[in-house]
């Protein structure tokens, strides 16, 4: 947010003490994930667990922020989160009106997609120590399907989920670099979703119309479905990520 530093300057004075850099700026990031996947679900409550493959991650934000003290800042951000796995079932297995005999070879496609708009606020903006804090309503969707030699069941989700939301960055005076952990949390009506990040981050680009960073940090996610759509899911997704922040 440094495009206009004196229009800035002018129309925060008088305003909260907790001051912006600009009157408006635009923040646009894309980060790429190395992540495992665990865990399992059904139709039921006793998930079948299945062997997922690593796979990569894709995640791209936007956010739009701005000097009005009383109207929150705008966040949007898309996530997927995909794998392949596969198992031997020792029980029989009924999913998505389908049910598989104990012993029968199942592989399974998880396809899951979501938006997230974010309102925060920023509590704290300045080079050594930035904090927002806001609301998340996240669009969840996709699809979780199983396959045998003979046959095929799937089961779609579409949920919006409510979650709280922190942002904090500490800048390390003198080196470019700053630390930096993120998070979004719920919990309800037996469902959950963390969704935590820390890493390091290098300030590539410093100018007064242009900032770049480098990031690098673990990425943790545990989701708990509980009776969402008719299906139950315990799933966590972890590893290492990188990734690029960019500050017009």
């Amino acid at each position: 947010m440094k495009v206009v530093r004196i229009l800035a300057l002018a129309a925060t004075v008088g305003m909260a003490p907790v001051q912006a850099d600009t009157f408006f700026g635009v923040h646009a990031g894309y980060d790429s994930w190395q992540a495992s996947t665990q865990g399992g679900f059904a139709n039921s409550q006793q998930l079948q667990d299945f062997s997922f493959r690593d796979k990569n991650q894709q995640g791209y934000y936007l956010a739009f922020e701005h000097l009005v003290p009383v109207l929150p800042n705008l966040r949007v951000q898309w996530q997927n989160l995909q794998s392949q796995g596969h198992t031997e079932l020792n029980n029989s297995f009924s999913f998505g009106g389908a049910t598989f005999a104990a012993g029968t070879a199942l592989s399974t496609e998880l396809d899951f997609r979501y938006t997230d708009y974010v309102l925060y606020y920023e509590l704290l903006d300045n080079s050594l120590l930035q904090l927002d804090l806001g609301l998340v309503a996240k669009k969840l969707s996709g699809e979780l399907t199983i396959m045998a030699a003979n046959r095929q069941a799937s089961q779609s989700v579409r949920q919006w989920l409510p979650l709280l939301y922190l942002d904090s960055r500490l800048g390390l005076p003198g080196s470019g670099l700053e630390l930096f952990a993120n998070g979004q949390a719920s919990q309800f009506s037996g469902n959950h979703w963390y969704d935590l990040q820390a890493g390091v981050a290098y300030q590539l680009v410093d100018s007064l119309t242009l900032d770049v960073r480098l990031k690098l940090g673990y990425r943790w996610l545990d989701l708990q479905l509980d009776d969402i759509d008719d299906l139950y899911a315990g799933i966590t997704f972890s590893g290492i990520f990188a990734g690029i922040a960019i500050h017009f």
